[in-house]
């Protein structure tokens, strides 16, 4: 099975095209994902993917994706290689989106834009984090602190 989901903030803003021959939408841009890291106070240190979308969701990226923006790109891994002018072999790691979200509200989005590189992470995968943010600011970055009791829980 090949299928990627990530989420991080774009590097620039979203380049849009259309294919000579049947004049189908091409987006391309690239993401940045923070990695994990062991302490607190280690560097963040981030992954650059090539991300490319085709029709409606090229459209839908070059629309209304911007640099900085956090977005969560599901979709799939694709390598290929070519050969240049000079005669030497080329390779590439591309992720074929089929889905684009947004990952955070629009005031979020454009603090993010502001602080691209100095954006803090946050292990929401395990809870941490979120019950002392939520609890001190009501809410923050969309996640609210809720007792895990079933009687109270909306679903």
């Amino acid at each position: 099975m090949n299928k990627v989901i990530l989420m991080g903030r774009l590097t620039r803003d979203p380049e849009l095209t259309y294919t000579t021959n049947t004049n189908t939408a091409v987006c391309k841009f690239t993401l940045a994902v923070n990695r994990r890291f062991a302490k607190p106070t280690d560097e963040v240190k981030a992954d650059f993917f090539p991300i490319i979308t085709w029709t409606k969701t090229a459209e839908f990226c070059s629309k209304y994706f911007r640099k900085g923006q956090m977005v969560a790109i599901v979709g799939r891994i694709e390598t290929r290689n070519w050969v240049d002018q000079e005669g030497r072999k080329h390779y590439i790691t591309e992720v074929i989106a089929d889905e684009a979200h947004f990952a955070e509200g629009r005031r979020s989005s454009e603090a993010g834009a502001e602080l691209f590189n100095s954006a803090p992470s946050v292990n929401v995968a395990n809870g941490e984090g979120m019950q002392n943010t939520a609890a001190s600011s009501g809410a923050s970055n969309g996640f609210y602190a809720i007792d895990d009791e079933e009687d109270d829980l909306p679903f």
